[in-house]
């Protein structure tokens, strides 16, 4: 009597086990179900369970500009300013050109309190960037492998072609190619050059002070507010030294901003 009392509670004991991995599985959702989960959540005006499946999704390690776009759209709609203009910023990384982010990332900055005017740029400098953000790094490697084909496939006809009017043709294409690969190559460099030493921030502190030194007890330099995008150039402590667009400098706690 005693071993079947035993076995019916060992085998009362796995249905239990069998229903709660059950209940587990069907729980637990892959990133792209999130995601869909998360849009579903957005078009029925629940921005906040939103959040919660996009931010499941980025913890589980995936990332893409769609992603950080309704992220941001969420956070937008609940006018949180610091988490819209940070997500935005990283859906743009991500889609340097993509016109959408660029509008609702200046919509979300005309939220801000910080009125910055960034410092005048020469016509030559306001080219070049223009010509910069024209790709990411990877799209000027790209770019730079396939002329730098061009011309040595080029190169190879002129040399061995026999006709004249082949030859001049593929000089020419040679020339050219040469010559745009090497600008691409130097746009290459700075693209990698401008990840390396530019480093990014939001501040997410509604009132942050900057000081001129990385201590509490120094001066105060100006006062920033949540959504203000910094540049990060060094690093000291719990501090992070900032400059603004417009060319103001001081330091800032750790805390207050989140590096994108």
């Amino acid at each position: 009597m005693k071993t079947q009392d035993l076995q019916l509670k060992y085998r009362s004991l796995i249905v239990i086990l069998a229903l709660i991995c059950s209940a587990f599985l069907a729980s637990a959702q892959t990133p792209q179900q999130l995601f869909e989960t998360g849009n579903s959540q957005y078009a029925q005006n629940n921005f906040e369970e939103a959040i919660k499946n996009y931010e499941q999704v980025l913890d589980a390690g995936y990332e893409s500009a769609e992603l950080y776009y309704n992220l941001a759209n969420a956070n937008y709609r609940l006018n949180r300013i610091a988490p819209s203009v940070y997500n935005y910023e990283k859906a743009l990384v991500l889609k340097p050109n993509d016109k959408a982010i660029k509008n609702n990332l200046q919509f979300a900055q005309n939220m801000t309190v910080d009125a910055i005017t960034p410092l005048p740029e020469n016509t030559f400098k306001k080219w070049w960037n223009q010509l910069l953000n024209l790709f990411s790094l990877d799209g000027w490697a790209i770019i730079t492998v396939v002329l730098i084909m061009l011309f040595t496939l080029s190169f190879l006809v002129y040399y061995f072609g026999n006709k004249t009017v082949l030859k001049r043709s593929f000089f020419t294409i040679a020339f050219v190619s040469l010559g745009l690969g090497l600008l691409s190559l130097t746009l290459a460099f700075q693209a990698q050059s401008n990840e390396k030493n530019k480093r990014f921030a939001v501040v997410f502190s509604p009132e942050a002070e900057i000081k001129n030194a990385p201590n509490i007890g120094s001066d105060e330099v100006f006062v920033l507010h949540e959504g203000t995008k910094v540049r990060v150039i060094e690093e000291q402590g719990d501090w992070q030294m900032i400059r603004l667009a417009d060319g103001q400098e001081g330091w800032i706690p750790k805390a207050d901003v989140k590096l994108l």
